[in-house]
């Protein structure tokens, strides 16, 4: 049985193909895929940043370090990532800073 992180990082996994299936190379998630991912799979993080399409296509311009408009798993990778580091600083954002702080709600926590 993997830990609860293993199974989180399983699951990020499980994602991406779960979109970079659908069309084209198997292994990459093209401008559709992406968009239709992170609408699906980010709904909060875009009611939070406001974001559209034209935003959507600017992240993947952004995170496709190869040019191809196209993603790999290592360029989603940061994604993930930079996600990751932007929810942490969210549940910081209200709380106390210290050795005993706490976090509040990260992205689509306590919202409804």
């Amino acid at each position: 049985m993997p830990s609860q992180m293993e199974g989180s990082i399983n699951t990020v996994i499980k994602i991406f193909h779960q979109y970079s299936r659908r069309q084209d190379h198997h292994d990459r998630l093209n401008q559709r895929e992406f968009s239709q991912m992170v609408k699906k799979e980010l709904p909060n993080f875009l009611k939070k940043e406001k974001r559209d399409e034209r935003a959507i296509k600017d992240i993947l311009e952004d995170l496709d370090t190869n040019g191809d408009k196209e993603l790999s798993f290592e360029e989603f990778s940061m994604l993930v990532a930079r996600l990751t580091n932007a929810a942490h600083e969210e549940m910081h954002k209200h709380t106390h800073k210290g050795k005993d702080h706490e976090h509040g709600p990260g992205f689509g926590e306590g919202q409804k």
